[in-house]
């Protein structure tokens, strides 16, 4: 049964770009475009793994990250943050939502698939 990954960035041409990369590494994909549907959808999909952006509208990936982990249902689901929001403060950021890694945009797909799959066997 292949991994199930929940791909909740607000920028559509992304997530189309790795809904394609994803599947063709056997991996099932599921989208949400903001912090706040994203955090619904984990509720309800209990993926495998997530990919969060930081800068979205409605709930930013921060604020998804802290109610995801909060929630018993979603707490253990690993989490890799994917942004171009590159700030001074960025891995404090990150560590304080437990993230498994953190990739910055632009960002190569070959290294995405190679945190998810860390990611996955931890």
């Amino acid at each position: 049964m292949p991994k199930r990954i929940l791909l909740i960035d607000d920028e559509k041409d992304l997530v189309d770009t790795l809904t394609f990369r994803l599947k063709a590494n056997g991996f099932e994909v599921l989208a949400a475009f903001d912090g706040s549907s994203g955090v619904e959808k984990a509720k309800k999909e209990i993926p495998d793994l997530i990919i969060l952006d930081l800068m979205m509208p409605v709930m930013d990936g921060l604020e998804a990250a802290r109610r995801l982990k909060e929630d018993n249902a979603t707490a253990a689901i690993p989490i890799i943050v994917l942004t171009a929001a590159v700030t001074p403060d960025l891995g404090k950021r990150v560590a304080g939502v437990q993230a498994k890694a953190c990739i910055t945009k632009p960002f190569e797909p070959e290294d995405l698939i190679a945190q998810i799959k860390k990611a996955l066997q931890s």
